[in-house]
């Protein structure tokens, strides 16, 4: 069990690019390697951006079998294996360790909103399961429930595998109750690019970013140089790149990132139903600020 595995930098939540509606292994490869590249920490695939509730469960298995496959102990692979289905849940954990993947994301559980003590009963049941570490992710927004905070410290105190937590809840006053509360080796993560910098401040330790399937060197170095101490370099990073995240989620993840990374080649855009392509007006308006961007990611690239 290595419930020390450090989740310290930035993590992009993969989108699953798609061909005439099949997986695009070829692609999903391509995109891989350009995050190895740019330095990223790790990838995460199998999330929200992944578009998980399209994915068949064999389709989910391959992604998560390239993506150990294809990052080859460079990189971190933390797998999505979460559903509002704890026998399920852990099935897929169990199979995504076998795989190879470093830990496991799991979303809390959606629909069923559970009481807190059934989330407790959840993510224990799936922490005993299993020996790879398990990022919690607390995404109100698609789950309908969060996370308490006297719930993930208990999960943190008697379940030695669960490590951190991916945070949606775009509150600072969260993170920082979090931080003040749970013991010094969890981690906290970013789950939105906007709250990266403000997070860091607080007490997070990176981020799992949708922006950095677009510019990966660029949310490196956002949070590197908070990491190194550069803030006023950091500061710039996130003055510049924040009307880009707001854009980023002018409609539902993963639909713009998908449209914005189609515009400048890397994938086919296409999505799975029921998500559609964006509205001409939000297309117009996503496609005009990376076109206004163009010299800032220049920049950025000489920061």
């Amino acid at each position: 069990m290595n419930e020390h595995l450090s989740l310290a930098g930035a993590h992009t939540a993969l989108v699953t690019p798609f061909s005439s509606g099949q997986f695009d292994e070829a692609t999903f490869i391509k995109l891989i390697e350009l995050q190895i590249k740019a330095g990223i920490t790790g990838i995460v695939p199998v999330g929200s951006t992944g578009e998980s509730p399209t994915l068949s469960h064999s389709e989910q298995l391959r992604l998560i079998e390239l993506a150990v496959k294809t990052a080859s102990k460079k990189v971190l692979v933390i797998a999505g294996t979460g559903s509002n289905s704890t026998a399920k849940t852990i099935e897929t954990t169990q199979e995504a360790e076998r795989l190879g993947a470093d830990a496991a994301m799991i979303v809390l559980p959606y629909y069923n909103k559970p009481s807190p003590q059934g989330v407790y009963e959840h993510f224990k049941a799936i922490a005993n399961s299993v020996k790879i570490p398990i990022v919690i992710y607390d995404a109100p927004g698609r789950c309908g429930i969060s996370l308490t905070a006297p719930i993930a410290l208990k999960l943190a105190l008697d379940c030695p595998n669960i490590i951190g937590i991916k945070d949606c809840n775009a509150s600072v006053k969260h993170i920082k109750e979090l931080h003040s509360l749970l013991p010094s080796h969890f981690q906290l993560l970013s789950g939105d690019d906007i709250w990266t910098l403000p997070f860091l401040r607080v007490g997070a330790v990176g981020v799992i970013s949708v922006a950095s399937n677009l510019l990966p060197s660029a949310i490196v170095k956002l949070v590197s140089s908070f990491q190194s101490g550069a803030l006023e370099k950091a500061q710039e990073l996130h003055q510049s790149l924040s009307p880009l995240f707001q854009d980023l989620f002018i409609e539902t993840n993963p639909v713009p990132i998908k449209t914005a990374m189609a515009s400048c080649g890397l994938i086919k855009e296409e999505m799975r139903l029921p998500l559609v392509g964006l509205t001409q007006e939000h297309r117009e308006i996503l496609l005009k600020r990376l076109e206004n961007h163009s010299y800032h990611f220049q920049k950025i690239n000489e920061l």
